[in-house]
């Protein structure tokens, strides 16, 4: 199956100047047709012609359609987008390390808060029954004074 091109289409597959592709239709390597005006040029038979063949070895080239260039755009762009699609989830990972860090670091500092005010209850309790023993020993005492008040006075008399 023959496949055509234009010719500026053949000279960006093959990344060849107009010039060079002009001169290689002169010498007659290349396969060519007009229609239409527009001139054309076998693609299977250019590609073929256009890479240098040493002698004694086989080349294998497979020829490159037009819509070949298409798929690799596609892929490439599908490449950049994966790629960009692994550096936010860098990036994303990177914030969510850092949030759990100041999450964590704000956790111990409140529990050495909570540990800190928990100690000053403690104190506190401790201050209050110290304080209540004293009043009751107080309330004791002047019950004592006064009913030796009223003993004294009531005898008195």
């Amino acid at each position: 199956m023959q496949t055509f091109l234009k010719i500026d289409e053949f000279c960006q597959l093959v990344h060849l100047d107009r010039d060079v592709v002009e001169s290689m239709i002169e010498r007659g390597a290349l396969n060519t047709s007009t229609h239409d005006g527009e001139l054309y040029i076998e693609a299977n038979e250019g590609t073929m012609s256009v890479v240098p063949a040493e002698a004694g070895t086989n080349v294998a080239v497979t020829p490159t359609l037009p819509g070949e260039s298409f798929v690799e755009k596609t892929i490439g762009t599908i490449l950049n987008l994966h790629e960009k699609v692994l550096d936010a989830k860098d990036e994303t990972l990177e914030a969510l390390r850092n949030e759990n860090k100041f999450l964590k670091e704000a956790l111990y500092s409140m529990q050495e808060l909570y540990d800190e005010d928990r100690k000053t209850v403690e104190t506190l309790t401790e201050q209050l029954k110290i304080s209540q023993n004293e009043v009751e020993f107080l309330k004791r005492k002047y019950k004592l004074m006064w009913n030796k008040a009223v003993e004294n006075f009531s005898d008195s008399k």
